[in-house]
């Protein structure tokens, strides 16, 4: 993941708010990458709440990485656990739920199981973004 100068707050540290970014583009990655394409043009996914945690500032040379964890589906919502990186060491951490929403009426939608196995085959398994742009 790059870091652009305008990342840098006031203290030479990435914004608080840049972390935020890199989880939506995080999560989002992650979901392309494992759903069909129908889910993906039926189904979109509203952030509807993140909390992140900052254990360690990020700098304008890191090189950082995004992981990705499916927590659990339940109802209309998606819950995941993301852990910015920088090699080994865990600088943020953040878990967020998303809402399932139908793409025609924009109304939120129940995630059956034909929703879940479109979105997440292997909802069980641990699913890891790879470093964002």
């Amino acid at each position: 993941m790059r870091i652009e100068i305008d990342d840098i707050d006031f203290m030479g540290h990435v914004h608080n708010f840049i972390y935020l970014k890199w989880v939506q583009a995080a999560v989002i990655q992650h979901r392309q990458r494992i759903a069909s394409p129908r889910a993906i043009t039926a189904y979109l996914w509203i952030a509807f709440k993140h909390e992140i945690t900052y254990l360690k500032p990020a700098f304008l040379r890191d090189q950082l990485t995004a992981n990705v964890v499916l927590e659990q589906v339940r109802r209309k919502s998606a819950f995941h656990e993301t852990t910015i990186q920088r090699g080994s060491e865990v600088i943020a951490e953040a878990k967020s739920r998303w809402c399932c929403v139908d793409a025609v009426t924009q109304r939120p939608a129940r995630v059956s199981a034909a929703v879940m196995a479109c979105f997440f085959p292997e909802a069980t398994d641990e699913q890891t973004a790879p470093a964002l742009p």
